[in-house]
């Protein structure tokens, strides 16, 4: 009993390590070369189970996801002559496996690739332009050119180059200090110059207003003087068409009027008897006699 359960197993053994060695599996997120003598015969894309010659040919299997490369900061020099330090990364996916192992092998050697490809068409692109442009305006679109030129030199290795983007850029610390002072003595310019026509047009509107303000008053004084004249007008006409009626009572009542003015309670005046101020007195004293 204990020779057929061995034999059992030997066999089931020789069964399972017949099938490792027969066939291969490719999951769905993988793609596989296969290699008889260190030679690539063919190229499994499609996920399944396949057979191989065992002992003789081999499975390579290669991701067929996105994948990420990081590179490391470099400097280069802009157009304007400043020096920049450039953190990118990259995304990438294996398009043609076999193409892949023939040119770069493994992951290792792709890195590699990447590195000179990446670095070669960032330094070239963005050494055309400014440090504003890089920095601010342009940045999107000299990415773009940078991608596009990358995909277009990686693909000879079997790879396809799906994005390129910049992480940071910085400064080298030794020329930080002289950008800063030339971008303060740059906003200070520009500071000053926004005062100053702040200033001047702050004195136009003042002016302005100054010269409104005049002319209202001007205006104003005017109307006043129409309006006053007028006024004195309608008086002299109505105090003549008064005085034309009776003549002698509007003296009376003028003259009353004079004395109700003058001469108040405790007034002391000193006149001539012939004064024409006491005309009405002596009159009103010549009655009654």
């Amino acid at each position: 009993m204990n020779r057929t359960w061995t034999v059992v197993l030997l066999v089931l053994a020789f069964l399972f390590a017949t099938w490792k060695l027969v066939f291969f599996t490719v999951p769905q997120w993988m793609q596989a070369v296969v290699v008889r003598l260190g030679e690539p015969v063919r190229t499994v894309r499609e996920p399944g189970l396949y057979m191989k010659l065992p002992f003789i040919q081999e499975v390579l299997y290669f991701d067929r996801r996105i994948l990420d490369y990081d590179a490391q900061p470099r400097e280069l020099l802009t157009i304007d002559k400043q020096q920049l330090v450039v953190d990118n990364y990259a995304r990438f996916r294996i398009l043609d496996p076999l193409q892949y192992y023939r040119t770069v092998r493994n992951e290792a050697g792709a890195q590699s690739r990447l590195d000179d490809i990446l670095y070669s068409n960032v330094r070239e692109t963005l050494g055309r332009h400014t440090l504003r442009e890089i920095v601010s305006e342009k940045r999107t679109e000299l990415l773009e050119q940078v991608t596009k030129r990358s995909d277009e030199n990686a693909r000879g290795y079997g790879i396809e180059v799906i994005d390129v983007r910049v992480k940071r850029v910085d400064l080298p610390e030794k020329n930080e200090q002289n950008v800063f002072s030339r971008m303060r003595t740059e906003r200070e310019r520009l500071a000053k110059k926004f005062r100053a026509e702040g200033e001047e047009e702050a004195r136009k509107i003042t002016s302005g207003a100054d010269k409104d303000v005049r002319i209202l008053m001007a205006d104003a004084r005017k109307q006043a003087d129409i309006e006053r004249g007028t006024g004195d007008a309608l008086a002299v006409k109505i105090f003549a068409d008064a005085y034309g009626r009776d003549p002698g009572f509007y003296a009376f009542v003028r003259t009353l009027e004079a004395y109700r003015k003058t001469i108040g309670e405790g007034t002391t005046l000193i006149l001539s008897p012939s004064s024409d101020f006491f005309r009405l007195l002596k009159e009103g004293d010549g009655r009654r006699q």
